[in-house]
């Protein structure tokens, strides 16, 4: 799962009623085999992400 700076995040709630939260990746951290997003929530707040099989990148054109 590659992503850039500008694409965008979308994590699934991991339990019933769990909202999904959204993003974008403003910094890309580690390793290409172990990747780490820096992340800018949609509310405001940023994280750093290893994606993992509840994220989508959905990659910006």
């Amino acid at each position: 799962m590659k992503a850039t700076v500008g694409d965008r995040v979308l994590i699934h709630g991991r339990a019933v009623g769990m909202a999904e939260r959204t993003g974008e990746v403003v910094e890309l951290r580690g390793h290409e085999d172990d990747p780490l997003l820096v992340v800018r929530f949609d509310d405001g707040h940023e994280a750093i992400l290893s994606p993992g099989t509840d994220c989508e990148i959905l990659h910006v054109q």
